[in-house]
């Protein structure tokens, strides 16, 4: 994507894994991509202690693998921050610990709770104290609140009060617990590592880890992990299989798997379908936008048989612009992010293909960038529809008026921008990439899958 989205976070977590906090570290570096403002990780040590490590920015620069060493523990959690609800401060950076009289646990979560603002006051009307701003924390109030007498039966009852997007992973002091939303707009999926079990928010991270894939945890479902295996408990009765479109279009690692669906390859046909939609193909070489944009990209190239090039490289050091805080900091990190092939686009007419638009100010910049780089002319494709529509679920666009399709004509944009064309994949299309029946488009078509109660749309 060339544009500046907020990500979801990404979670990891081991259970009877040996070195589980140093296994962990290299799952959430696996999912760096999904959040870079912060990290953490949390341990339960065969002391019966727990021991958490946090902190603003990368697990790199958070974590030594010295630090490792002295954690004895089998058991740990772990999380990737990219703020949505509550900011970016410290004390959202997660794994959140709850260090209660007879019970002891810990949370991370990927999501954004649609009624949290709702729920939220009514607990700090009933005298609970919060330790963040963002709306993870209040699964764990919700819980120690429960009436209920077993640990899964206050789960349930807590997951049944929330709404929203969402993946949990909690973490007790014998057990684990793993937990996607009705509508499985988040991914969640759990593998099997020597004689224990690891959870992810991506595949990917499976693969770094040499873990063995073994499923999908299922919407409304939640896995209880134990000394006695793997426990499936459904905390909903209704559930749907609405993964959002945007994993896969922009936010997963090409080499992860969502609900049997290669990231990869749906980009892939992605570019596919983009191409069979021209009616005259306009430019004599195809360059993608690194990196999400890369598989569109050869797709587009292979239907059309117009030649692929990489004509943009992508600065390895500079993060993903969407996951910088704020406008000045994206501007800065789109200058320092690309540089451009001069060969391969010089006096050429370029197609450009974008796995998204929403902003259009890095498009803008991409043109100008390759224009003044010698190409003759630039047509963007993307291989996504028009984002028209605020995302309540963990994307930070929020608002109508920071979306460039909600306020522009087609014309209008391609004039702004200052490319030559501009066409997008169309719903339809996309939708062709998904079972009958699933996937989340939103963004796209302003259908909501979550009741989003009284949150302002008309912003």
């Amino acid at each position: 994507m060339s544009e500046v989205l907020k990500e979801k976070c990404g979670v990891f977590g081991c259970f009877n894994i040996d070195k589980a906090p140093l296994v962990n570290y290299y799952g959430l570096h696996a999912l760096q991509h999904r959040g870079q403002e912060g990290c953490g990780i949390l341990g339960y040590d065969k002391d019966k202690k727990f021991i958490l490590k946090k902190g603003m920015g990368l697990v790199t620069e958070n974590f030594r693998l010295k630090d490792f060493e002295s954690w004895n523990a089998k058991n740990s959690i772990g999380h990737v921050l990219y703020s949505t609800t509550g900011g970016s401060i410290d004390c959202n950076v997660q794994p959140f610990y709850f260090n209660l009289k007879n019970n002891k646990f810990g949370l991370v979560h990927n999501g954004n709770l649609t009624n949290a603002h709702i729920i939220k006051n009514k607990l700090e009307d009933e005298g609970s104290i919060f330790q963040a701003t963002s709306d993870s924390e209040i699964l764990a109030h919700l819980i120690t609140k429960s009436k209920e007498t077993s640990t899964i039966e206050k789960i349930k009852s807590a997951l049944n009060i929330i709404n929203g997007a969402f993946a949990f992973i909690l973490i007790f002091e014998n057990e684990m617990y793993a937990i996607r939303d009705r509508n499985g707009l988040r991914p969640l999926s759990i593998a099997k590592l020597a004689d224990g079990y690891v959870i992810s928010s991506e595949t990917y991270a499976f693969d770094v880890t040499g873990a063995q894939f073994i499923r999908d945890i299922n919407p409304g479902e939640i896995v209880k992990i134990s000394d006695k295996g793997l426990e499936s408990f459904y905390f909903s009765k209704k559930n749907f299989n609405n993964v959002c479109s945007m994993e896969y279009i922009y936010f997963s690692h090409p080499s992860s798997t969502i609900n049997n669906i290669n990231v990869h390859n749906f980009r892939l046909k992605s570019g596919e379908l983009l191409a069979s939609q021209e009616e005259k193909y306009l430019g004599d070489v195809v360059i993608g936008v690194p990196d999400s944009s890369t598989s569109a990209a050869l797709g587009y190239s292979n239907f059309s048989n117009i030649p692929f090039n990489i004509g943009l490289i992508k600065n390895k050091y500079s993060g993903r612009t969407f996951i910088q805080p704020t406008t000045e900091l994206r501007e800065i990190g789109v200058r320092t992010k690309l540089s451009v092939i001069k060969d391969v686009i010089n006096n050429k007419k370029v197609i450009l293909i974008d796995d998204s638009i929403v902003r259009g100010t890095t498009s803008k910049y991409i043109v100008k960038l390759l224009k003044n780089n010698g190409a003759k002319e630039v047509h963007i494709r993307v291989a996504s529809p028009p984002i028209k529509y605020p995302s309540y679920y963990g994307i930070d666009i929020s608002t109508y008026k920071e979306l460039l399709a909600a306020n522009m004509s087609l014309e209008e944009m391609k004039n702004y921008i200052g490319c030559d064309s501009l066409s997008f994949l169309t719903l339809d299309n996309l939708k062709k990439l998904f079972e009958p029946g699933q996937g989340c488009f939103d963004i796209f078509t302003g259908e909501y899958p979550v009741d989003i109660y009284d949150l302002n749309k008309g912003e």
